[in-house]
């Protein structure tokens, strides 16, 4: 299914790149939003918000895979659509510097710049307005995962979306007993539907082109979407898993020093694929 916001999606605004139209949603990015889905029901009909970990996620995936461009896109999508008597507000977050605010009693979008200023209006909604809502929070470049007690109520749901390294998210998931939640990597067929989309107005020799080559990026690095579709991405990732896999017991000694001067730790590591059967 494509989903299409004639505006773009927040991951594209956010990052200050050209807006991204498209949304793409598969099977497994529809199997996280029902899985939110329960526990929001869950949440507000009030009888388990206090349990430690009801309405909170941590959405794990491998970089490039489609957690912010997918899953949280596809996330906000369905959020907005739900029941506005029962979800009255929904907050996009990016890292503590940035978010677009929802608010669907004022039928309004409203950026906010600054940690500060988007603690007090979290506080705002939550304790003036008494407002309930539901927050994706989307861990920036640098892992800043939230603080601790965020969101400021019981009675708001939330979803982390970042990648699988442990000081991203371990300190929040063990304070406010988060839920994880794996992100399956995208299927071959994925691929292909994406490529079919994107070159629909064209010939069926551009189309086959575009494909062969997104199959042939695929085989070598994986189905990573930030890298496949682009011979330059493509490229880049294909150096560095060279890189790592030139690795052995005669050079690993150097490889652990390059450009640092301590040696690499376990939460450190290169990410693999993940793929849930």
């Amino acid at each position: 299914m494509i989903l299409t916001s004639e505006k773009g999606w927040p991951c594209t605004l956010a990052q200050n790149r050209i807006a991204t139209k498209d949304c793409y949603v598969n099977s497994e990015v529809e199997r996280v939003w029902r899985i939110v889905q329960g526990d929001l029901n869950q949440l507000l009909d009030g009888k388990d918000k206090k349990k430690l970990g009801v309405g909170r996620r941590v959405l794990l995936g491998t970089p490039g895979i489609g957690k912010s461009m997918s899953a949280g896109s596809y996330l906000l999508y369905q959020l907005l659509h739900y029941d506005d008597k029962q979800l009255h507000v929904v907050v996009y977050c990016f890292g503590g510097d940035l978010a677009y605010v929802f608010d669907r009693t004022t039928i309004t979008v409203t950026k906010y710049m600054d940690e500060i200023n988007i603690s007090n209006l979290m506080d705002d909604l939550v304790r003036q307005r008494k407002l309930k809502g539901f927050v994706i929070y989307d861990v920036d470049k640098e892992g800043r995962e939230p603080s601790c007690g965020y969101p400021p109520s019981k009675s708001w749901g939330v979803i982390v979306l970042l990648s699988p390294k442990e000081d991203n998210y371990k300190s929040w998931e063990k304070q406010m007993g988060g839920n994880q939640l794996v992100m399956n990597r995208p299927d071959e067929i994925d691929v292909k539907a994406m490529c079919a989309w994107e070159k629909r107005g064209e010939s069926a020799e551009e189309q086959m082109k575009y494909w062969t080559m997104a199959k042939k990026h695929m085989d070598d690095v994986g189905p990573i979407l930030r890298s496949i579709f682009s011979g330059r991405a493509w490229k880049k990732r294909s150096i560095a898993n060279d890189e790592v896999k030139s690795i052995n017991a005669l050079n690993a000694k150097y490889y652990m020093r390059v450009e640092v001067a301590v040696d690499w730790t376990e939460t450190n590591v290169s990410y693999k694929l993940v793929k849930i059967v």
